[in-house]
C-alpha cells in the first residue's frame, strides 16, 4: 500500500471521527450523512440482482451429475414428502435435515426409520440383484442423494449394501449369492463388516482375528485371541446388524493361509447377541452419530464350513486347502480388489459436500454485505470483495474438476473387467485421497466465509466439517492411499525400464514423449492454453517419478530392504502421488470437456480449467520445490488467479445452481437469511 492512499484512510477516518465529535445541539441542523441510521438491510434474491446466465444451466447439471437424473429428482421429491426427514420451515422456505438435538441413540433409531422408509418405496430395488452398469449407476445416483441429506445414513446404508452385501457379492460363490443376497436387499438380513480392529486399520494383512477348520464336525471357529484383536468401529454392529462378515488369519493344519472372509451371525432374529459373541459400543463421535458403530469379540464362535466366502480359496470337508492362485502376494491382492467400492463411494461423495458447502458459502456472499468502500456508498457484497472471491472460486473451479474425476471413477467401476482391477485400485486410491483432503479444506474455508452464521447446524457447512472429516482415514488412510499409488508406479517404471518397453496403462503414456519444457516467461495465454497445462502436470508426475525410483533404487544398491527404502522416501512419495492426481484429474476434466458442443457450455467449461490447474501451481509447493516453476513464474500465475477470479465472478450464482441440488437440501442462509432469523420465525 502506497503512502497516498494510506492518508487518504487516515483523513476519511479522521473525518468521520470529528464530525461525530462535534456533532451536538449547537449542530443539529447539520445533515450528517455519517450519523444518519441506516435503513434496515433487506434481502434481495441473487436471481433478481445477479446477470442471466450465460451458459445452459440444465446442460451443465447433467453434465455434473453425468446419470440418472430422474432417479435422482424421484429421490428428492420422495423425501420432501415424509415427515422422516425433518422438514423445517425458515425463512418461507422448507429445508430437510437431520435433527441433530437428538441423543445419539434416538439418532440411530431415525436412521432405521428412514431406511424402512425407503425400503417400503422401492429405492433400494435391484441394489444387489440387478444386473449390469445400468443397474449400479442407478444405486450410485440414489446413495448420492441420500448422502446429500445426511452422512449417517448413507454410511449406514453403504455399509450393509456394499461392505456386507458387495463381499457375499465378490467374494462369495453361488450358494451365497442364492442364500444372502435377496434377503440383504430386503434387510431381512441386516449386514455389518467386520474388518478393521483396535490394532490394525489399514494393515489388514496384521490383523490378529485367528479362524480354525475343525474336519471331524465341518465347522470353522473364530476366536479373537487378545484385546487388540477386538473388531473395532464396526458400523452397524452395536445396535442393529444381525449378520457380519468377518475378516481373521485362516489356521489349516497349523500352517497360516492369510486373510479370508467368513460370514457369522452376532444376533438372533430378536436382536439378542448370540452365544460366544460379545459386542460393545463405540460410544459418541464427531459425526455420523446415527451409525450405530460397535466392537465384536469371539469366543470361539463355531460356523458352517460353507460360510466360508470362496471365491478366491476353500476349505474341502476333510480340511484340505484349496486355491487356483498359489503365490500368498497374488492372492491376498485378488481378495481385496473388490472392496474398491468403498473408495468410489467415499471420493464421490465428498464431492457433493464440497458442492453443498460452495452452493451455500457463494449464495450468502451474493446476498450478505458488509462494510463500504465509499463514503456514502451502500455495503459492499462479499462475494464483491477480492479476498473473498479467491478463497471460495478456486474452490469452485477444483470443485468442477473433481466431479469430473468422480465421475470418471464410477464408470471405470461400472465397466469393470480383470484387465482393469490394477487401473480401478490405483485411480480410486489417488481420487479417493485427493478429493476427501479437498471437502476438509473447501468445509473449512466455506465455514469461515459464512461467518457466525456458519457456526449454526441448521446452516450445515459447519457441522459437515465433523461429520466428514473420518473420510481421511476410513477406507484407507489417505496418506498411506498415496504411498501405495507411488509403490505402483515405481513397479510399473521398473517393468518398462527392465523390459526396454514403452509405459502402457495408469495413463503413464506420456512418459514415451519427449520431457515437456517449461518456457522461461510465462504469459496470461500461454498459462491458459491446454498444451501449457498437460505439460506442467506431466512434467511435474515424469520428473518425480525418476526421482523417486532413482532414490529407492539408491536405498536398494545401499543393501536396504525394499520396505525400508520406501519408508524412508515418503516425502518423494506423496508428492508423486499427488501429482499422479493431478495429472489424472486434468485428464478426465479434459475428456468431459471434449463430449461438449456448446459453445457457451464449452468456454465456462475452459474457464474452470484453468483456474483448476494455476489454482494447483499456485498452491503445491512441489512447482518451486523442484523447479518446474521460476519464481517470476509463479508470481505471474499468482496474478492470473486472481484475475481469473474476478472472470468467474459475474457466473457463481449459475455455477453453483449448475449442481442441481434443491433448495430444501441446503440451508437457510443460502436464501432469505433475514426473515429466517426474525422473530416470528424464532416462536415457530
Amino acid at each position: 500500500m502506497d503512502s497516498s492512499s494510506s492518508m487518504e484512510k487516515i483523513n476519511f477516518r479522521t473525518k468521520i471521527l470529528s464530525r461525530h465529535l462535534n456533532f451536538g445541539p449547537e449542530n443539529e441542523n447539520i445533515k450528517s450523512p455519517y450519523l444518519l441510521s441506516s435503513p434496515c438491510l433487506s434481502y434481495t434474491p441473487p436471481e433478481l440482482s445477479e446477470a442471466t446466465s450465460v451458459f445452459d444451466v440444465k446442460s451443465m447439471r447433467k453434465l455434473m451429475d453425468g446419470h440418472n437424473l430422474e432417479d435422482r429428482d424421484w429421490l428428492y421429491g420422495l423425501m420432501l414428502q415424509s415427515n422422516l426427514f425433518n422438514p423445517r420451515e425458515r425463512g418461507g422456505k422448507t429445508f430437510v435435515l437431520p435433527d441433530y438435538n437428538q441423543s445419539m441413540e434416538q439418532q440411530r433409531e431415525m436412521t432405521m426409520k428412514r431406511i424402512g422408509f425407503l425400503l417400503d418405496h422401492g429405492v433400494f430395488q435391484g441394489w444387489l440383484t440387478g444386473k449390469g452398469p445400468e443397474a449400479e449407476l442407478r444405486k450410485f445416483a440414489l446413495l448420492d442423494v441420500i448422502g446429500i441429506f445426511d452422512h449417517s445414513l448413507a454410511i449406514k446404508i453403504g455399509v450393509h449394501f456394499f461392505l456386507w452385501g458387495g463381499a457375499i457379492q465378490f467374494f462369495g460363490t453361488k450358494r451365497h449369492h442364492d442364500r444372502w443376497l435377496q434377503d440383504t436387499e430386503n434387510y431381512i438380513v441386516k449386514g455389518c463388516f467386520a474388518m478393521t480392529e483396535l490394532g490394525h486399520g489399514s494393515n489388514v494383512r496384521g490383523i490378529e482375528t485367528v479362524t480354525t477348520y475343525d474336519s471331524n464336525t465341518g465347522e470353522f471357529t473364530i476366536k479373537t485371541p487378545c484385546e487388540s484383536a477386538q473388531k473395532y468401529w464396526i458400523g452397524g454392529a452395536a445396535n442393529h446388524a444381525t449378520h457380519t462378515i468377518v475378516f481373521s488369519q485362516l489356521n489349516i493344519n497349523g500352517g497360516n493361509q492369510g486373510v479370508h472372509a467368513f460370514i457369522a451371525q452376532i444376533r438372533d432374529e430378536n436382536g439378542n447377541t448370540c452365544p460366544n459373541v460379545r459386542i460393545a459400543d463405540c460410544g459418541h463421535k464427531i459425526g455420523l452419530n446415527g451409525v450405530d458403530n460397535g466392537r465384536i469379540w469371539f469366543d470361539n464362535l463355531r460356523i458352517p464350513r460353507e460360510n466360508l466366502l470362496n471365491s478366491v480359496a476353500d476349505v474341502s470337508p476333510d480340511g484340505q486347502y484349496l486355491s487356483a492362485i498359489k503365490d500368498p502376494d497374488q492372492r491376498f491382492a485378488a481378495f481385496l480388489a473388490p472392496l474398491t467400492s468403498g473408495r468410489v463411494t467415499i471420493a464421490v461423495s465428498s464431492v457433493y459436500q464440497s458442492k453443498i458447502s460452495l452452493a451455500i458459502a457463494i449464495r450468502y456472499g451474493l446476498t450478505r454485505r458488509a462494510f463500504s468502500v465509499t463514503p456514502n456508498g451502500p455495503e459492499t457484497l462479499l462475494l464483491d470483495y477480492p479476498s473473498h472471491q479467491r478463497r471460495l472460486l478456486p474452490l469452485l473451479a477444483k470443485t468442477y474438476a473433481m466431479s469430473f474425476a468422480a465421475n470418471h471413477l464410477k464408470m471405470l467401476y461400472v465397466k469393470r473387467s480383470p484387465e482393469l482391477i490394477k487401473t480401478i485400485h490405483i485411480v480410486s486410491s489417488a481420487f479417493k485421497a485427493t478429493l476427501t483432503w479437498h471437502n476438509m479444506r473447501t468445509l473449512q474455508e466455506c465455514r469461515e466465509a459464512c461467518g457466525g452464521q456458519g457456526m449454526k447446524t441448521e446452516n450445515r457447512v459447519g457441522h459437515l466439517k465433523g461429520e466428514y472429516d473420518v473420510q481421511s482415514t476410513f477406507e484407507g488412510d489417505n496418506n498411506v492411499l498415496m504411498q501405495q499409488v507411488s509403490k505402483t508406479l515405481f513397479a510399473e517404471y521398473v517393468t518398462a525400464k527392465k523390459r526396454n518397453k514403452p509405459f502402457k496403462g495408469l495413463g503413464l503414456e506420456h512418459m514415451n514423449q519427449p520431457c515437456p519444457v517449461v518456457p522461461a516467461q510465462l504469459t496470461s495465454s500461454i498459462m491458459r492454453s491446454i498444451g501449457f497445462q498437460n505439460d506442467i502436470f506431466c512434467l511435474r508426475e515424469r520428473d518425480l517419478l525418476n526421482r523417486f525410483a532413482a532414490e529407492i533404487s539408491q536405498r536398494l544398491s545401499q543393501g536396504e530392504s525394499r520396505e525400508q527404502a520406501f519408508t524412508v522416501s515418503y516425502q518423494l512419495a506423496e508428492d508423486l502421488g499427488r501429482a499422479y492426481a493431478d495429472r489424472a484429474i486434468l485428464q478426465t476434466f479434459v475428456e468431459a470437456e471434449a463430449t461438449i458442443n456448446d459453445l457457451t457450455l464449452k468456454n465456462m467449461l475452459g474457464l474452470l480449467r484453468i483456474m483448476y490447474v494455476l489454482v494447483t501451481l499456485e498452491e503445491d509447493a512441489a512447482f518451486l520445490r523442484y523447479g518446474y516453476l521460476s519464481t517470476n513464474n509463479a508470481a505471474a500465475v499468482r496474478k492470473e488467479v486472481a484475475k481469473l477470479c474476478s472472470e468467474l465472478r459475474p457466473n457463481a450464482l449459475s455455477l453453483v445452481t449448475s449442481f442441481g441440488i434443491p433448495d430444501a437440501f441446503l440451508s437457510p442462509i443460502a436464501f432469505n437469511w433475514i426473515e429466517a432469523n426474525s422473530w416470528s420465525s424464532a416462536q415457530q
